[in-house]
Formats: structure tokens, sequence, C-alpha cells
């Protein structure tokens, strides 16, 4: 069966300490070591998790002699983005609608109060 990318970025981004890597590495690449520094946990917990954001193509680490430094990937993101933008699109026509009965009801309102 095929990967659902979708999916894997999904069960990626679930987890509150993966979004905080991920927020860290918006700034730049990082090495492990200091992307691990606010974290009160391991450094193989850390490294688990790293391996969970590559996997889903979120984060990308190459080898630079004994430094493994890490850096955002945001197509995964991108794909979020695309996938969102249907539902994005439904709820601004909801309210559109709404806005544009709301505005029915004051121009009544303000009919009734004029006669």
């Amino acid at each position: 069966m095929p990967s659902d990318t979708l999916s894997n970025t999904f069960s990626a981004l679930a987890d509150p300490t993966r979004r905080a890597i991920l927020a860290r590495l918006t700034t730049g690449e990082m090495n492990v070591s200091d992307l691990a520094e606010p974290f009160e946990m391991s450094m193989p917990a850390i490294s688990k998790h790293l391996k969970v954001l590559e996997k889903a193509g979120l984060v990308e680490r190459s080898k630079q002699a004994q430094f493994r430094p890490c850096r955002l990937q945001p197509d995964p993101l991108k794909d979020i983005d695309e996938w969102m933008e249907q539902y994005r699109r439904f709820f601004e026509g909801s309210f559109n609608r709404l806005d544009n009965y709301l505005q029915q009801l004051q121009a009544k309102e303000n009919n009734d109060e004029i006669e």
C-alpha cells in the first residue's frame, strides 16, 4: 500500500514536541544538541522525534563532518495548505452568506424603524 504523505504529515504534527522542534527550525539550520536544548528529555527521545519528522519529510538531516545539522523542509506543509484550501473556501462562503443575511436583517430593521 503506498504511503499517504498527508496522513504522515498530520501524524508527525500531532505531537507538541515535534511542532516545537519545527518552530525552532524556522529560524534556520541547527544541530541536534542545539535543537534539543530547551526540551527536558533525553537525546534518544529527541532523535526519535526527529526520525518521525524525517519520515514525514518535514526535516532533513545532512552530514557535515561529525555534525548532523537539521533543516526544515516546508513541502509537506504546502501540501497541507493546499488540502485545507477547499475548507477555507467553504468557510469563507459560509461567512459571506451569514454576512449577507445579517446585512439584510439590519436593513429590514432600519426600514421598520423609519416607518
